[in-house]
């Protein structure tokens, strides 16, 4: 039995046994075992692929597989065979994140190849090197070898993004140099297997990571944009409180040409849980990022059911008057069931909508113009609270689970507004926050129980206006 086997063999054997408190209705999320970053996001024959980080021998981080899914509307999610198992000298110790793209007629992975070359997770001596592998069907791959060493004096060098464009294929790549700072390396390709390191596309300053991990890189709008996820940046008041951050910088590049910086680093979502996101094109040109809805060394109470990580939901990327903006994908609407409509409301104390939180959508338009209240928002049960202080414009996510070691909040500032616009994604555990069609972005994982799970909106101090609520239960989507 070869590796991919064996993988695939206790995968079968843990999702018997997988519990399903906490198991997503609508995100996608491992059959069982250990999933973290998206992987090789593409449209390839007629349907969507999503390939991810993956464990299957357990629910905890090991040896890196390459789990895949499948999707006609990016929404509902069919699970498939995994995809890649570290099976070869180059990945022998895991095929860590990387992409995909259409190379005549086939699909191709490009992913990094990991080895410890000393005790299995010490950092400090490692070899990582870009390899291949290609499917003509889209689940069974073949892998090629190594298509691409570190340069002189790197280590760390992974993650992989190809693109193909100005008549040439490019990819970035997320490295820590000598100095140990992070940077982002832009390679030209003239194939899949025969690049040239074109330039230091960005690099960290005092301060700014000592790891770039997970880079993308993109047109949109008047922007390139350069997604990445730097290790080692210090939290500054409400900003860069995760362990770990993800964030966006845009300029302007053409091929040939050095990448200039026009806004600086900021975080792409200001929850608990996102981290490593992804973009890809849609069949229709949208463009389209999915994250990892989870943060290395924090809590994962679903690990006791046998299985933990999940996305979040795919959300189309924006640019409206030189700004990023992410909303969800309109194809999620297709989940709505019953749903309930309210118009205008004012009310103070508590409101108590559901008995059960999820799964449920909610489009809430406040009406700042009106109205006493010092404070107003929502709640999950005891657990959680989204709380927008009216007096300083400031939305804050708070969770309270003492019992699975999570207690703590995020917080970001709103510009000013006479109303502002709520759409909320609440899942078995976890929740998504759009403010004002994606001017901000909180998502958190979440764990309330069955006893402690009523959706309240309240207001403190006051009463509030809401112009209108309107409240869907939404079907589950993961096959």
């Amino acid at each position: 039995m070869n590796s991919l086997e064996q993988g695939q063999q206790a995968l079968d054997a843990l999702y018997p046994r997988r519990g399903a408190v906490y198991y997503p209705h609508f995100h996608l999320a491992p059959r069982a075992g250990w999933m973290n970053d998206p992987n090789g996001l593409i449209y390839f024959n007629g349907h969507y692929h999503a390939f991810y980080q993956h464990h299957p021998f357990s629910a905890d981080w090991g040896p890196m597989h390459w789990g895949h899914a499948i999707s006609d509307d990016m929404v509902h999610w069919r699970h498939q065979p995994i995809a890649l198992a570290p099976d070869s000298e180059v990945d022998r110790d895991g095929c860590f994140s990387g992409s995909a793209v259409v190379d005549n007629g086939r699909l191709a992975l490009i992913y990094t190849g990991h080895r410890w070359l000393a005790e299995v997770g010490d950092d400090s001596q490692i070899c990582e090197v870009q390899c291949l592998a290609t499917s003509e069907d889209g689940i069974t791959f073949t892998k090629h070898g190594v298509i691409l060493q570190p340069p002189e004096g790197i280590m760390h060098f992974r993650d992989p993004k190809v693109w193909y464009e100005a008549g040439s294929w490019w990819m970035v790549i997320g490295a820590r140099d000598s100095q140990q700072r992070g940077q982002v390396l832009l390679y030209r390709g003239k194939s899949l297997t025969d690049w040239t390191l074109e330039r230091v596309l960005a690099q960290a300053g005092q301060g700014e990571g000592y790891m770039w991990e997970c880079p993308d890189f993109f047109a949109l709008g008047q922007h390139h944009y350069l997604l990445c996820s730097p290790q080692g940046i210090a939290a500054q008041g409400d900003r860069f409180m995760n362990l770990f951050q993800s964030g966006v910088i845009a300029g302007h590049w053409s091929a040939g040409e050095a990448f200039t910086e026009q806004q600086a680093f900021s975080e792409l979502d200001h929850g608990h849980d996102f981290y490593a996101p992804q973009s890809f094109v849609a069949a229709d040109g949208r463009r389209i990022l999915f994250a990892w809805m989870d943060m290395w060394e924090s809590p994962m109470p679903s690990k006791q059911e046998g299985w933990c990580g999940c996305f979040t939901l795919p959300r189309e990327l924006t640019e409206e008057e030189g700004q990023l903006r992410q909303r969800p994908v309109r194809e999620l609407q297709t989940l709505r069931g019953g749903g309930r409509n309210w118009s205008a409301q004012l009310f103070t104390g508590e409101w108590l909508l559901q008995e059960a939180a999820a799964p449920a959508e909610l489009s809430i338009d406040w009406d700042l113009s009106q109205g006493s209240a010092a404070s107003f928002g929502l709640k999950i049960g005891n657990g959680l609270t989204l709380c927008y202080q009216v007096a300083d414009r400031r939305l804050s996510l708070s969770r309270d689970y003492p019992s699975e070691k999570l207690t703590d909040s995020r917080q970001v500032k709103l510009g000013d507004a006479s109303t502002m616009h709520w759409q909320i994604f609440i899942d078995r555990s976890s929740i998504e926050v759009f403010i004002n069609d994606g001017e901000a972005v909180l998502s958190s994982r979440i764990y309330p129980v069955e006893s402690d799970c009523q959706l309240k909106l309240f207001s403190q101090t006051g009463d509030v206006v809401i112009n209108t609520l309107h409240y869907w239960s939404l079907r589950t989507a993961i096959e």
